[in-house]
């Protein structure tokens, strides 16, 4: 039997590299699978340390509209990762069958629902923002967001927040 060497993952980082000290991220889809994926990368990036905010925009403010945010569902339509025809994923009922089971998968595995991980993120420091444009082109106001979300920005705004070297912008 042959012995294996764990190898770490990091282990071919050159040791000079800046770390990465704030994350942006982008949240511009409506969809439980964007929505925490945002959520996850934001949340790790707190946990390693790191700074992180989130800019939601476009159908991404779904998930900080107050009343939309318990009904974000996934996306069964056009979506390759569901391995399905999109014929069948528009049958009626398979949208909620299918955001059932995801959200069923994630309690499991101890993952809040969407208001109770937007509650953690700005916790932890997190910074949550809404997109100026985006609220307008909606008909949105401030009130019609969670309490979490700090502010509405433009997008020069936003830019001028990443501004640092050691900043990642990830856009989902």
């Amino acid at each position: 039997m042959e012995n294996k060497v764990e190898v770490s993952p990091l282990a071919d980082l050159d040791p000079n590299l800046r770390p990465i000290e704030k994350v942006m991220v982008i949240i511009s889809k409506g969809t439980l699978e964007s929505v925490y994926a945002g959520f996850i990368l934001a949340n790790g990036a707190r946990m390693e340390g790191i700074e992180s905010e989130i800019f939601f925009t476009f159908f991404g403010l779904e998930a900080v509209n107050k009343k939309t945010k318990d009904k974000i569902h996934v996306a069964t339509v056009g979506n390759p990762a569901m391995h399905m025809p999109t014929c069948i994923g528009s049958i009626p009922g398979m949208e909620a069958l299918a955001t059932g089971m995801m959200k069923s998968k994630m309690e499991k595995l101890d993952i809040p629902p969407v208001g109770e991980f937007l509650e953690i993120l700005s916790a932890s420091g997190c910074r949550l923002w809404a997109c100026k444009l985006a609220m307008e082109m909606f008909g949105f106001k401030k009130d019609d967001l969670i309490p979490e979300v700090e502010g509405i920005l433009t997008v020069g705004d936003f830019y001028a927040r990443a501004a640092g070297e050691a900043t990642q912008i990830i856009f989902i």
